[in-house]
C-alpha cells in the first residue's frame, strides 16, 4: 500500500482513539441511529467540509456534495438524498451552502466570457451557465472578474434553494404540514466564515 494511503489508516485509528478516550459511547451510540436535523447539499471542493464548518460532529448533518452545489430535477443521486433527508431521517433544514471561488462557477463564468471549452464538466457547468445568462446585466456590470465570480457564486446559490424548493419532494413535505425550512449560504474561503443569503 502506498505510504500516503498507509498514514490516512493511521490518521484514522488516530482519531478514533482520542474520540474514544473523550467518549467512549461515542461510536456504539452513532451506530444505534442516525437523526440528524439538518441536510448540508455543497460543494464538493476539500477546502469545504460541512461538519467542520459547522462544527457538529458525525451523525449530526446529512450531507450531499457535488460540483458547484448544483440542484438539478433530472438527477436522481441529489433527488434520492433530498427525499431520504425529508421523508425518511425527517430533516427540518435544507441548507444550499455555495462557497466563494468556487471553481466550478470559475468555469462555468470563463465559459460565458471567453469561451473556454473544459469537456464533459461543461455538461453539469451548462445549469450555473444558464444562471449567469439570467443576470446577465448585473453581472456584465461589476468590475472584474473575480467580483462577477463571487456574485454568480450567490446567485447560484439562490437558483438552487429555487430548485430544491421547486421540488415534488419538498411540496408534498409541506403539503403534510412537515416541519421543512430551506436555507441559503455563502462561505468564504478568505475567511472560514459563512454568510445567509437571506433566502
Amino acid at each position: 500500500m502506498d505510504n500516503r494511503l498507509k498514514t490516512l489508516f493511521q490518521n484514522n485509528r488516530a482519531w478514533a482513539k482520542s474520540i474514544m478516550e473523550q467518549q467512549p459511547e461515542f461510536f456504539e451510540d452513532l451506530s444505534l441511529q442516525q437523526s440528524p436535523k439538518y441536510l448540508w447539499i455543497g460543494c464538493a471542493d476539500s477546502r469545504v467540509p460541512a461538519n467542520q464548518i459547522i462544527g457538529l460532529p458525525p451523525g449530526e448533518v446529512f450531507v450531499h456534495r457535488n460540483i458547484a452545489n448544483v440542484v438539478v430535477h433530472t438527477d436522481l443521486n441529489c433527488l434520492s438524498v433530498i427525499q431520504y433527508a425529508v421523508e425518511v431521517l425527517k430533516v427540518e433544514h435544507i441548507i444550499v451552502t455555495g462557497h466563494y471561488g468556487c471553481g466550478g462557477v470559475a468555469a462555468a463564468l470563463a465559459a460565458e466570457e471567453s469561451g473556454e471549452v473544459h469537456g464533459l464538466i461543461d455538461n453539469w457547468l451548462r445549469h450555473i451557465r444558464d444562471v449567469y445568462r439570467m443576470h446577465r446585466d448585473e453581472l456584465q456590470a461589476l468590475p472584474d472578474f473575480k467580483a462577477r465570480c463571487h456574485r454568480l457564486c450567490e446567485l447560484n446559490v439562490v437558483e438552487q434553494v429555487r430548485n430544491v424548493l421547486g421540488s415534488t419532494i419538498v411540496q408534498q413535505a409541506w403539503g403534510r404540514r412537515q416541519k421543512l425550512h430551506l436555507h441559503g449560504w455563502i462561505y468564504s474561503l478568505e475567511d472560514g466564515l459563512l454568510r445567509d443569503l437571506g433566502i
